[in-house]
């Protein structure tokens, strides 16, 4: 089959589905580099122009994610689109959380290792991972514009940023591309659409599918092994999981309706919420990549789409995160 293009702000085009690396090396269980390597070619051979990951997927290896994706578009490096993130201290002691730097400093560093890494000799999008309360954005926007003009990255992008950033942030370096978690499970990033719509900046969809909880194939938290990041995430804990899979049952039987599996329903419904919105999954199964390219040429009846929002009014049963933490739009006034 063949996915149809999608145009993200100005000047970029990519798949209208793009598959996420995260999962193959972090959060989801032991890693399998064969069988993350196979997937990743899978999904270049049935037409998915984009791969995403970044330096934090590397976990306790340096590099490990970035040069898996690079050792496996080496084949058809001039053919895919590459996007990595800066907005880390990986160095830093994480006992107690993520440790934030998007010092211009480090983000040379970054990127100078991400490009040895990805073995390539530019970065498609780069994304700031994380916004910085402790580094203006306008001196981050500059720092990535100084490597935008050297031709080591070729669009900017931010991550889960709210809209006084995305505005200050683009008058001083173009954005290309926002891109925020959104699905069925996980709306509030409704309210940044317009303004990113208004500047003409692009969005990429990360969690499609919940997480992995809109793909019928979920149980209890205590369930996962204790590397899987759904042990302890609380839309899996007792009472919030209860309410979600009977959702996610109801989703399903609407999907049936649609003739689609819920993961290709999930996806459709996305790419159904504007033509300037590209979804990216997560998985290491090539036989998942088959199921979910078929929700690129899916389409919904309106009344379909009108039956997800009265499900779940508002998303998911539980918050996003078990500490409490929330990214900069939903704590933006």
């Amino acid at each position: 089959m063949t996915i149809q293009h999608r145009h993200l702000g100005r000047g970029l085009e990519v798949s209208a589905l793009g598959l996420g690396t995260m999962g193959m090396t972090m959060a989801y269980g032991p890693a399998d580099e064969e069988r993350s390597i196979a997937t990743i070619h899978h999904a270049h051979d049935l037409g998915v122009t984009l791969f995403d990951t970044a330096e934090l997927y590397n976990g306790a290896d340096p590099g490990s994610n970035e040069r898996l994706l690079g050792a496996a578009i080496r084949p058809f490096r001039d053919e895919v689109v590459v996007a990595t993130k800066f907005g880390y201290d990986v160095d830093a002691d994480q006992s107690a959380g993520a440790v934030l730097d998007s010092g211009p400093d480090r983000i040379r560093t970054v990127v100078e290792n991400s490009l040895r890494y990805l073995g390539t000799d530019r970065i498609d999008v780069l994304y700031q991972h994380r916004v910085d309360p402790d580094v203006p954005i306008e001196d981050v926007a500059g720092a990535v514009g100084e490597l935008v003009d050297a031709g080591k990255v070729l669009h900017f992008g931010l991550s889960e940023a709210g809209t006084d950033i995305i505005r200050r942030a683009h008058a001083v370096q173009p954005v290309t591309v926002l891109q925020s978690e959104y699905s069925m499970f996980e709306r509030g990033i409704e309210a940044v659409l317009p303004v990113i719509r208004d500047l003409g900046i692009g969005f990429v969809a990360y969690s499609p599918l919940g997480r992995g909880f809109l793909t019928e194939a979920v149980k209890p938290a205590h369930q996962y092994p204790a590397d899987d990041m759904r042990r302890w995430d609380p839309r899996w804990q007792p009472g919030n999981f209860e309410r979600n899979a009977d959702a996610v049952e109801r989703l399903a039987e609407v999907a049936t309706e649609a003739g689609l599996s819920l993961p290709q329903f999930a996806l459709a419904w996305l790419l159904g919420q504007g033509d300037d919105i590209v979804p990216i999954f997560g998985t290491r199964s090539p036989q998942r990549v088959d199921e979910n390219v078929v929700a690129a040429t899916a389409r919904i009846a309106p009344e379909l789409i009108d039956r997800v929002r009265e499900i779940l009014p508002e998303g998911a049963y539980g918050s996003r995160y078990a500490d409490g933490h929330l990214p900069e739009w939903e704590t933006a006034s």
